[in-house]
């Protein structure tokens, strides 16, 4: 299996409002950044988002390290929290960690990591949008 890395992050202005995500997909030698945006959104569903549209990207089924500053996605997926909201979405990133080996790793925001903060800027730009 192709080994992919991603790195993602979601941002709101206003805490639920406009909305923003990023995402970074490092494959071989090669990067690519995507991005989008919600009109009326939270924070956490953002973030979600732009694990879920990175993973929709790839084509076939691949071993994924996902880097994100989520300590709410990191937490759900691999700590056992209570979902207790986002549960459309996180039935969407189930279904999509059925089709490809997903990790799920998470990472200081604004910390100076070059792909965080890539992630970052696409979320901010695309609230801006």
């Amino acid at each position: 299996m192709d080994k992919v890395i991603i790195y993602t992050d979601g941002a709101c202005s206003g805490n639920p409002g406009p909305g923003g995500w990023g995402a970074v997909l490092l494959w071989q030698d090669k990067v690519k950044e995507i991005s989008g945006s919600e009109d009326n959104t939270t924070n956490q569903r953002m973030e979600v988002t732009a694990i879920i549209k990175a993973l929709e990207c790839l084509k076939r089924p691949c071993d994924v390290i996902v880097y994100t500053d989520s300590q709410y996605v990191v937490g759900v997926m691999t700590q056992g929290w209570k979902r207790r909201a986002n549960l459309d979405l996180l039935e969407k990133l189930d279904r999509l960690c059925q089709v490809h080996r997903v990790e799920f790793k998470w990472v200081r925001g604004h910390n100076g990591n070059k792909y965080n903060e890539l992630a970052n800027k696409l979320a901010q730009e695309a609230i801006r949008k």
